[in-house]
């Protein structure tokens, strides 16, 4: 049996690096970024520099043909103040569109988007933290406090609209779709994967804050779940949700006693089962720094601002 083909981009960044070995024995890999070197400037064999931002499609589109599926992972990063990060994250909402369009007029049934819990972070900032909410669910409306959490939420918005088999996109007001007879158009199945903190946890690397510290044992993602989320995720069959459009965000974290993001549809849609609990791999950590006598931690999830 023929091995899926997997289109990556952001294949030479971070999140990719740490399933990417995985995933090349496992399927047939398309790898795509803006830079063959990785954070450590070394060569990522394979990876075939392209300018995903270009709106010239025909410069790139090539390497969508026979795809199976897309795992879009590439992100431009930003700089200066956060006001004026508008620009950049526009950017990356153009990129994505790009994706999407590539994926759509290629074919490829399904696309696979890294977004962002910030695309829904003033829920936490606001109200998990303050004890006035306990978990955000996958489709609670996006409302975001920062410039990159309104591009990760334009992201999941607009690949609503491509798994809704929009008709053709040919009429801007969908109204043919209601009439019977009309091409309701392919749709596209697409994931939106809502990544949480994909890093081991040390307090010093948070600043030895214990505020900080209990909030990233809640969203903490280890590698062998992360690498079972995106797998899932590409090779489950029908992800069609309630409504029959193939369409879910999902957070991507571990099975943590201290989660505040709700992993209810990952877990029902594409049978995730972390293996990971940040209170059992870090009880160390936590008993010799969050409980114990004369420690800084402090009772509850994340100390009160």
């Amino acid at each position: 049996m023929a091995k899926r083909k997997v289109l990556i981009t952001g294949a030479a960044g971070y999140v990719s690096s740490r399933m990417l070995d995985d995933l090349r024995a496992k399927y047939d890999v398309v790898l795509l970024d803006a830079s063959d070197k990785n954070r450590l400037g070394e060569t990522v064999d394979g990876v075939q520099i392209v300018d995903l931002i270009d709106p010239d499609r025909s410069k790139y589109e090539n390497h969508f043909d026979g795809v199976d599926a897309v795992i879009h992972l590439a992100h431009k990063g930003r700089a200066g103040e956060p006001i004026d990060h508008f620009f950049v994250e526009k950017q990356n909402v153009e990129m994505a569109y790009n994706i999407f369009r590539c994926a759509y007029d290629n074919g490829v049934r399904r696309v696979v988007m890294a977004t962002s819990n910030h695309a829904a972070d003033w829920y936490e900032h606001n109200l998990i933290h303050t004890r006035k909410m306990d978990v955000v669910e996958p489709y609670d409306f996006p409302l975001s406090d920062n410039f990159y959490g309104w591009a990760k939420s334009s992201q999941e918005v607009m690949g609503f609209l491509f798994a809704n088999g929009f008709p053709s996109f040919d009429h801007p007001s969908g109204r043919e779709i209601l009439v019977e007879g009309v091409n309701a158009g392919r749709k596209l199945d697409v994931i939106m994967v809502r990544i949480g903190h994909p890093r081991e946890l040390e307090p010093e690397r948070y600043g030895n804050d214990p505020a900080t510290f209990k909030r990233v044992l809640g969203c903490y993602w280890s590698v062998p779940d992360q690498i079972q989320l995106f797998t899932k995720a590409i090779e489950t069959k029908n992800i069609d949700n309630e409504h029959g459009v193939p369409f879910h965000i999902v957070y991507g974290i571990s099975n943590n006693t201290r989660a505040f993001w709700s992993l209810s549809n990952a877990r029902q849609v594409l049978d995730y089962q972390p293996e990971d609990d940040s209170e059992v791999r870090f009880a160390d950590v936590i008993n010799g720094w969050i409980t114990g006598e004369n420690v800084p931690g402090g009772v509850g999830r994340v100390g009160l601002r």
